[in-house]
């Protein structure tokens, strides 16, 4: 589903003009499309930094989206479409 098909709940906060959202997103590669499927990442305008990385997944994505549904929408129509792409799992930065 995606985020702007959910329904509201409550009142939300007003969202600063200025304000950006950022994320990582984990990305698990099919062997043998590795090459074929960063080169389609790495056109994406919303990376704005990606890493190789041994273990569970293969890349971590930086990105940064005007908003969450935008986030949303890049990760499920443009990333998980990449051809050499499995699976992702994506992981909305905030502050403490």
């Amino acid at each position: 589903m995606l985020y702007n098909e959910l329904k509201p709940r409550g009142r939300a906060a007003p969202i600063r003009k200025d304000a950006m959202v950022t994320g990582l997103v984990l990305v698990k590669l099919m062997p043998g499309k590795e090459k074929q499927a960063l080169g389609k990442l790495k056109g994406l305008k919303s990376v704005v930094h990606m890493s190789a990385v041994f273990g569970r997944w293969d890349l971590v994505l930086d990105m940064e989206t005007d908003d969450l549904p935008q986030l949303s929408n890049i990760v499920v129509q443009e990333i998980r479409c990449i051809p050499g792409v499995l699976s992702t799992e994506t992981l909305v930065t905030t502050s403490l």
